[in-house]
């Protein structure tokens, strides 16, 4: 095969368009849009599925189709009864940065809706993979992330009571967990493990950050440790699919 010479970096092959040149009908009205969806700008207003269908001679079915992977991509969102361009994907590090820093290094304003915060004694699986003693008071933190003020994705942090004595008392659920742990205890971060997944929400995940079940999510586990190396936190964090993209630094192996 050869490569063409236009490939923009980063895009499917041949525009995914297989070898044998026999492309679904879907998939020409969904570059047709996505050739629309550049031309109209972020914030712009798409045709109707009629209008779409009439357009390109198509179903209203095949159209469907065709918006269903653009609003899966993120490239479309649902505004009201109609459908618009979507923004750019807000782009996380897969750093021990905070979710507030990389939302405002975007230009975003980055805020969270508290769910819940509740104490309860650390279950044996909590206990197994924080190293917190099975039966010690842990503290459960959800809050749903907002960036300019748009659900995008649910955070549930777990941390020892005894690290964060007046948690309930002292902190503002909307700032960042992290500046608190800081700034007001005096905790320096040491490190962390994270393993990402893609899954769907369940019903009540879904319903808090406002989007449909089949949503792809983007899902992190983060098990952190301080500047000793003693556990400090477990966060369980869903990102939208088709809102976030991660980004990290790679370095050479010594």
């Amino acid at each position: 095969m050869d490569f063409p010479t236009d490939q923009a970096p980063g895009a499917p092959i041949r525009s995914g368009i297989p070898e044998h040149g026999r492309i679904p009908k879907y998939y020409v009205v969904k570059a047709h849009v996505s050739a629309l969806i550049d031309e109209l700008g972020e914030g712009g207003t798409l045709p109707t599925e009629r209008d779409l269908a009439l357009r390109f001679a198509v179903s209203r079915e095949t159209v469907r189709q065709a918006l269903r992977e653009l609003l899966l991509e993120g490239r479309l969102r649902r505004q009201g009864r109609g459908t618009v361009v979507a923004g750019p994907k807000l782009e996380q590090p897969l750093s021990l940065a905070s979710y507030t820093e990389g939302v405002r290094r975007q230009g975003r304003t980055p805020g969270r809706h508290l769910i819940g915060l509740d104490r309860f004694p650390c279950t044996e699986a909590l206990a197994a993979e924080t190293g917190i003693v099975r039966g010690e008071p842990v503290w459960h933190l959800e809050r749903v992330l907002l960036a300019d003020d748009e659900r995008v994705g649910l955070e549930s942090t777990y941390v020892s009571v005894s690290r964060a004595p007046h948690l309930n008392e002292e902190f503002d659920p909307d700032s960042s967990f992290y500046a608190y742990l800081s700034d007001r205890l005096g905790i320096t971060f040491g490190g962390a493990e994270e393993r990402i997944e893609t899954v769907l929400a369940t019903p009540r995940e879904a319903l808090l950050i406002g989007t449909p079940p089949a949503l792809p999510m983007l899902l992190i586990h983060r098990i952190s440790r301080d500047s000793e190396g003693r556990p400090l936190e477990r966060v369980r964090t869903l990102f939208r699919g088709d809102r976030f993209s991660f980004t990290t630094q790679l370095g050479a192996r010594g």
